[in-house]
């Protein structure tokens, strides 16, 4: 029998559709915002009716059996319900006052309004599938799986994996129960040792949405990389990481709220909220603070995980495994020697966890081994749109270049120029990693100020991942270690940072500060 397993993240951002076969293969996976054009696709389906009919007609074309899995449970937690009931999920209820406050960083409203829009994408889930799938298929059988959201984290970062057994933390701004949830992976298994339950318990996703409000940035937009950004030419604010530290303490795998006089601390941190109009570099020290207090109290956690499951191995997802500042210092403040992210951490990738883990349901024996999993899995651009662009451009320059085509990009880069790069599927997950991606020559200190102003348009502060041949990492890079989505950031041996410091005001002047960490992403392949 052909039988297909349709993953859909129906969150309520960065919702995704996957596909994989019988065998276990990945057919198609890739984040709704690609083919939407709209960033993060908030409030969107992941089965979007334009798209599927193509997606079913070449992914799925002989099936005779549809498993649609979906990263939420169908039940929803008590707490939920209550407030549903109680009408506080619909919008004149998120103007209600005199409710008893959340133990969180942020106000009601903004939770409330979140547990709305989540449980509305849940009640959607899968609507356009069957559809689709019923006027395709007619005579298709469709069947339907929800899973924990965590878990389906924790099958993303471990089953695309290369590890046979590992340690698995997946921390996120909210579940079913909480924020956080911790596995032993072994055997293609998912053991879960620990998940975080009660509405006391801290979420560090929810506090690094706060710090990035406090830094003048907007976290539903997903913001909070300019967080990591800004982070670089701060320093340490020692009032205000002790206001932190009094906020949230860390226990073992229990992270919690210090509930005595945790309103009035919370009222403090408005001090240190960006004023309107003033410029955001002026928040420098509290996004270095805030990151700080992060992997502090992330370091934590998984000094414990290793104390419990006493393996090298480490996998991590959830949003907070998008943190890559934090991510290649793991090895260092922890006893794990091998650090795995995947290149969909956040719910994007839940999206594929969740295929898998309807997958592994009916193959439980599958004892395939660990492969690393390509992120080359989203869209093509076909033929037929390429004919277009030639026959109907006006302004570009288009040549064929067959013979030379790298040769030429590589005078262009030297030249000084820009160059958007498309080969192959599109990446799953928010890191170009070589398919769509903008090439630039990383050696003149204009550039990055070149790329924020005319192409990308943000902040100065914005950083770039340079590109190192796999090879040559050792030269460049303090503790290497493999990053093959761009998921850690390193620093820069001393010897180099003075040699590209040098270089870059020999070849021109200007551009922006350089990072006090030397921090810097590297992608490897």
């Amino acid at each position: 029998m052909s039988v297909y397993y349709i993953g859909l993240s129906v969150t309520y951002h960065d919702p995704a559709l996957a596909i994989i076969d019988r065998d276990g293969n990945v057919l198609f996976a890739e984040a709704t915002e690609r083919c939407l054009q709209h960033k993060r696709a908030l409030n969107c389906e992941p089965d979007q009716l334009f798209q599927l009919p193509e997606l079913l007609s070449r992914y799925c074309a002989d099936a005779e059996n549809i498993v649609i899995a979906t990263n939420w449970r169908n039940n929803r937690p008590i707490y939920e319900n209550i407030v549903k009931r109680l009408g506080i999920l619909s919008a004149p209820g998120l103007l209600k006052t005199r409710l008893k406050k959340l133990y969180s960083p942020l106000p009601n409203y903004q939770l409330h309004h979140m547990m709305a829009c989540q449980r509305s994408s849940i009640e959607r889930a899968g609507l356009n599938v069957v559809r689709i799938a019923q006027e395709r298929f007619p005579r298709c059988k469709l069947t339907f799986k929800d899973y924990d959201h965590h878990l389906t984290h924790a099958a993303m970062a471990c089953y695309s994996s290369p590890f046979d057994e590992a340690a698995c933390a997946v921390i996120d701004s909210y579940g079913e129960n909480g924020s956080m949830a911790f596995y032993r992976y072994r055997d293609r298994k998912l053991e879960r040792i620990h998940e975080a339950k009660g509405l006391n318990k801290a979420s560090l996703g929810l506090f690094y949405m706060k710090m990035t409000e406090l830094c003048g940035f907007d976290w539903l937009k997903g913001e909070e990389w300019k967080v990591m950004g800004l982070a670089s030419y701060g320093k340490l604010d020692q009032a205000l990481y002790d206001l932190l530290n009094s906020m949230i303490v860390v226990d073992g795998f229990d992270c919690r709220h210090v509930t005595e006089g945790f309103f009035d601390r919370l009222a403090l941190l408005d001090v240190y909220r960006q004023a309107p109009n003033a410029p955001i570099e002026q928040k420098a020290d509290v996004a270095y603070t805030g990151q700080a207090f992060f992997a502090d109290l992330v370091t934590q956690l998984l000094n414990h995980l290793q104390d419990v499951t006493h393996t090298d191995n480490l996998t991590i997802a959830g949003g907070c495994a998008l943190n890559s500042s934090f991510n290649g210092q793991i090895r260092q403040r922890t006893p794990f020697k091998q650090v795995y992210i995947p290149s969909a951490p956040a719910d994007d990738g839940c999206a594929l966890g969740a295929a898998w883990l309807a997958y592994h349901e009916t193959h439980s024996n599958d004892r395939k081994g660990p492969k690393l999993q390509t992120p080359y899995t989203g869209s093509e651009i076909n033929d037929e749109a390429i004919e277009r662009l030639i026959k109907f451009n006006r302004t570009l320059s288009i040549a064929h270049l067959p013979g030379n085509i790298c040769q030429a990009t590589a005078e262009l880069l030297a030249d000084g120029k820009l160059v958007g790069w498309v080969q192959g599927r599109a990446e799953y997950g928010p890191r170009a990693l070589g398919n769509r991606s903008i090439l630039a020559d990383p050696r003149t200190a204009a550039m990055q100020d070149k790329i924020n102003e005319t192409v990308k348009f943000r902040e100065m502060f914005r950083p770039f991942a340079p590109s190192v041949l796999h090879e040559h990492t050792d030269e460049y890079f303090e503790n290497v270690q493999e990053s093959p989505y761009m998921d850690k950031t390193l620093l820069i041996r001393e010897s180099i940072g003075t040699k590209l410091r040098q270089s870059v005001m020999s070849m021109g002047q200007g551009g922006s500060k350089p990072s006090k960490k030397n921090g810097i992403h590297v992608f490897t392949n």
